[in-house]
């Protein structure tokens, strides 16, 4: 019975492993359409976002099954509630994903400015390599990486705040350009939530390991422009 369990959760481990793959494609694919105006690129996002629900609910279910039947404690129950909360915050990040590549399909022809675009996908990159690191986190319950990957979002906010500067002296410089540099500002704040996301995944990684539920960076989250 224990071993029919233990091959519940590991197998619970990988599918959330494996969502957290398909968020980050995701998250990278968005951006790319974005920056590249590619809207074909854009529609694939949003069309693949249903996979991504379809997997939270999955692990959701999963995880409720597992409570109710096998009664878990400590340790053990800590990992479903992980998987659980952590899913819950991947699907988010898909969420704002699907947001990027609709501000893709819903730009006709508005003037680029390509200084911006490229500060945006320098912020994305910084935003996957975040995703990529907080999954290996996750499978190596490695407390102190997550405690180092949640002060990167300092970073993220940054990023943000240029780019929202950036977007009002171009708007202030040239108003042809008013339209192109809201989405830039939507854009950046899309990544910037899916920073936060992260950092939320690295507190249940804590929790995970030690049982205490910490908040990490509060004042990034709550700091605005």
């Amino acid at each position: 019975m224990r071993r029919l369990f233990e091959d519940e959760l590991n197998d619970l481990h990988a599918r959330f492993s494996e969502m957290g793959m398909m968020v980050n494609e995701a998250i990278f694919n968005s951006v790319k359409a974005f920056v590249n105006h590619d809207k074909a690129l854009a529609h694939t996002v949003i069309d693949n976002d249903y996979h991504i629900n379809k997997r939270e609910v999955d692990l959701e279910k999963r995880c409720f099954e597992l409570i109710a039947l096998q009664q878990p404690v400590t340790t053990d129950l800590r990992m479903i509630v992980t998987v659980m909360k952590a899913s819950s915050d991947l699907e988010r990040m898909g969420d704002h994903a699907v947001s990027i590549a609709k501000s893709t399909i819903r730009v006709k022809g508005e003037t680029r400015v390509p200084a911006i675009e490229q500060v945006i996908a320098e912020m994305a990159a910084a935003v996957k390599t975040m995703v990529e690191s907080v999954l290996d986190a996750y499978v190596k319950e490695d407390v102190l990486k997550a405690r180092k990957i949640a002060e990167e979002d300092h970073g993220i906010n940054a990023f943000s705040k240029d780019i929202y500067q950036r977007c009002i002296d171009e708007m202030t410089r040239d108003a042809d350009t008013i339209v192109g540099s809201m989405d830039y500002m939507l854009v950046s704040s899309y990544l910037e939530r899916i920073g936060d996301y992260v950092t939320n995944i690295c507190e249940w990684i804590l929790y995970l390991k030690t049982g205490k539920l910490l908040e990490l960076n509060s004042n990034a989250k709550e700091d605005g422009f």
